[in-house]
């Protein structure tokens, strides 16, 4: 098989937890060479989650495609292996509080002497500058911040959070994105950047229409639950047997709905001839679409719109929708064989490659499976590594 985009990349990763190990992991999936540094008593979510004869399936679902090195960073020989290993490396990933790395003593100047060419990314809570740089970051406490939190639910529920962790989710992924940029930059003749990007500042770049219009007028958007803030009808909508979710984004998609529900001319009502109209009557118009749903079934009808040209589809439970059809067909549910752990199943690639598919290399590594396999590569000899091990500064 043709080698996969990042395959020669190493990546040396010093994060934990959530929104930094899901940056390493997309540069794993992508062919990179990551290697997980952790401290003795590993990274925390290996004690997180649901277990499979005492393995972490949650650990296993964010590191993937990594080797384990156990370092104690504590030490000045473990200060010092890192050093080594950065030295030969090309992208540095790190999670820590803004400041910490060079407290370590690796500031950006002590870097650039190790190694010209290293591309440090990191991912942290509001940013390195600004008065909120040294706080300490949690999902709950970024999406409350970045206004996220204040959109979701309806008036009388109040500020809701989403369920996944978003904002490490969505800082680790952009993350990933800027050190796939600063690499390209790099070896085009470019400097080695250093790229950052916040769990807070991440989010509310996500917020789309609802800040573009914030901006504009200066208002807070009220948060509108099932329903689209700015398009109607749109939402979630009563069928004979069930919820069906139904999007028509455009007046177009608007008039199909309507055609094959049997309520072609609603639209000539001054209530919903426009937009604006059919957002100022949204109850009035939802209970008119609720009562042409409830003559057929939910199956019936999801089959008709789609034929139609209208999204739509079932709300799904997370179990069910990993087990769609649909979801089958992309391959996005992997069965990985994990030695001594039996098989394990996690989320698959959503991004695809025709080439190149992306595979898992590595299950996630018990934790520090590969520290003598990582420190010969990197020039450590037997006796040495034995010394290492022996003081306490790998394990």
């Amino acid at each position: 098989m043709t080698a996969l985009p990042l395959s020669g990349v190493r990546v040396i990763d010093l994060t934990r937890i959530l929104s930094g190990p899901f940056c390493a992991m997309i540069l794993g999936d992508l062919g990179a060479d990551v290697i997980k540094i952790e401290a003795p008593g590993g990274d925390h979510v290996r004690g997180q989650g649901e277990k499979v004869d005492g393995f972490s399936w949650y650990f296993a679902s964010f590191n993937r495609n990594k080797r384990s090195v156990v370092l104690d960073l504590r030490k000045p020989e473990g200060l010092a292996v890192l050093e080594r290993l950065l030295a030969d490396a090309d992208i540095l990933t790190e999670n820590f509080r803004p400041g910490v790395l060079s407290e370590m003593g690796f500031t950006p100047e002590r870097l650039a002497q190790i190694n010209p060419r290293l591309i440090v990314v990191s991912v942290n809570g509001y940013g390195s500058t600004g008065p909120y740089a040294d706080r300490p970051a949690f999902d709950f406490i970024a999406q409350a911040m970045s206004g996220y939190m204040t959109t979701n639910g309806r008036p009388d529920t109040g500020p809701l959070r989403t369920g996944p962790p978003l904002t490490d989710l969505v800082a680790g992924l952009y993350a990933a994105l800027g050190a796939v940029a600063a690499l390209t930059g790099r070896d085009r003749g470019g400097p080695a950047q250093r790229v950052e990007a916040s769990m807070m500042m991440s989010t509310m770049s996500m917020l789309a229409y609802l800040s573009a219009n914030a901006l504009v007028t200066g208002r807070d958007p009220v948060p509108t639950g099932n329903d689209h803030p700015i398009a109607s009808p749109y939402g979630l909508f009563r069928a004979q047997d069930g919820d069906i979710a139904i999007a028509p984004s455009t007046l177009p998609i608007v008039k199909r709905l309507l055609a094959e529900i049997g309520l072609p001319d609603l639209l000539s009502d001054p209530r919903f001839a426009d937009n604006a109209a059919r957002l100022a009557n949204r109850p009035a118009l939802n209970a008119l679409i609720d009562a042409a749903l409830a003559q057929d079934t939910q199956e019936n009808w999801i089959a008709r719109l789609n034929a139609a040209g209208v999204p739509c589809g079932r709300v799904q439970t997370l179990t069910e929708a990993l087990a769609d059809p649909q979801v089958a067909a992309q391959d996005m549910v992997l069965e990985v064989p994990h030695p001594g752990h039996g098989t394990v199943k996690m989320v698959g690639f959503p991004v695809k490659f025709s080439e190149t598919p992306l595979q898992v290399r590595h299950p996630a590594p018990d934790l520090g499976a590969h520290s003598d396999e990582v420190l010969a590569e990197a020039g450590f000899d037997p006796t040495r590594i034995a010394e290492l091990r022996a003081a306490g500064v790998i394990g």
